[in-house]
């Protein structure tokens, strides 16, 4: 079997996407599965024993730390000259519907996932016209392939009220020997926490960006006593975070990676994820994994990974007052908070990568042979 990744990003970017990429690429790569990505060009050109066809790309005006592919026939031929067996979009929208486009010159079957709710993103960028086209074009893609995973039971409805006709459900996992609670360090928690370790530590991990709404974060340091954040990422609205932190006992951590990463969450007490929308949150089962309870907004797969009152809280969009209580009710209750994060991790070890990569590998097989896929 050999098959073709179109995605959106990719190393050296960092995020929640590239790591299911890199994941799937590596776990091919595990079952003898030969494999290329196309990506944006930059300046990666093999990663878990596949080739990376670099698409020609500009700076995305809007968002400047993305990229938007440019067309490319040579792209084409490189992907011809592999010969996959099927292509696989993550999320039909620049270089994933490049993806569906070569499918059909092909006349390969393609899968398409869904990763980012770049039309809610461009609303939330005051650009709503350009949202309804994008909503319009994504739906296409997605019903131009053969099937489409949705990461959350959330997402799966969200597509199938606007009209994308054949979703299943891809779920997500993690390595919980990669994030695990032996992996905290005293002197990891010193630096994240400024010198107060007693204080509760309260962690976030992922882009510093206007969608993710830390700025209500403000609230939750004021309210509740003796708690103290730390975030993890880089992102253009870091300078603006730091403004709106300032006096207050916020620890900018930076872009993390590896036994890093793992030292930070397994280092910490609570994470707190008040973003507007995702498409899952991979760092919530990261987290959890770690020992970690959540308090999130109800976005992507957060509803799917928390059990109320157990593993963590979650609260509606904009709910600063519910944050405030969720981390209220963890950090105030020394029994309570052990509790929830023994329950988070147990809850964490039940989804393995393995497992849900190789439910992956069975749904390209289904495609390829014209069957339904059982995802």
């Amino acid at each position: 079997m050999r098959i073709a990744l179109y995605t959106e990003t990719f190393l050296p970017k960092i995020d929640g996407i590239v790591r299911v990429v890199c994941l799937t690429l590596e776990h091919l790569q595990r079952r003898g599965i030969q494999a290329v990505v196309v990506a944006p060009e930059q300046g990666m050109r093999e990663y878990a024993g596949a080739q990376v066809i670099g698409v020609p790309c500009v700076r995305n005006p809007v968002y400047p730390e993305g990229r938007i592919g440019i067309p490319s026939w040579s792209v084409y031929r490189k992907v011809k000259a592999f010969a996959p067996d099927l292509i696989h979009s993550f999320h039909p929208v620049n270089i994933g519907m490049m993806g569906v486009v070569h499918a059909h010159w092909l006349h390969k079957p393609v899968l398409s996932s869904f990763h980012l709710d770049i039309a809610h993103m461009a609303a939330h960028y005051g650009l709503p016209l350009f949202g309804k086209f994008l909503r319009a074009l994504v739906t296409y893609g997605f019903n131009q392939s053969a099937y489409s995973l949705a990461p959350s039971r959330l997402i799966q409805a969200k597509m199938r009220a606007e009209g994308v006709k054949r979703v299943g459900w891809w779920r997500r996992g993690v390595d919980a020997e990669q994030f695990h609670p032996r992996f905290a360090r005293s002197d990891v928690r010193n630096a994240l926490s400024n010198g107060h370790p007693e204080d509760v530590l309260l962690l976030y991990v992922g882009r510093l960006a206007p969608e993710k709404n830390l700025e209500q974060l403000r609230a939750v340091l004021e309210r509740v006593p003796h708690t103290r954040l730390a975030l993890v990422g880089g992102g253009p609205q870091r300078e603006a975070l730091e403004a709106h932190f300032a006096g207050l006992p916020v620890h900018f951590a930076g872009y993390r990676t590896g036994r890093s990463l793992a030292e930070a969450y397994a280092s910490a007490d609570i994470f707190v994820f008040p973003s507007a929308f995702e498409s899952f949150g991979l760092v919530i089962l990261e987290a959890m994994a770690s020992g970690l309870p959540v308090v999130s907004t109800r976005v992507g797969g957060a509803v799917d990974m928390i059990t109320e009152g157990v593993t963590g809280y979650t609260v509606e969009v904009g709910d600063v007052d519910g944050l405030v209580e969720g981390v209220r009710r963890l950090a105030c209750d020394p029994e309570r908070l052990r509790a929830a994060k023994l329950a988070a991790r147990a809850h964490a070890e039940q989804f393995d990568w393995s497992v849900i990569m190789d439910a992956l590998i069975e749904c390209y097989k289904a495609i390829i042979n014209g069957e339904t896929p059982r995802l």
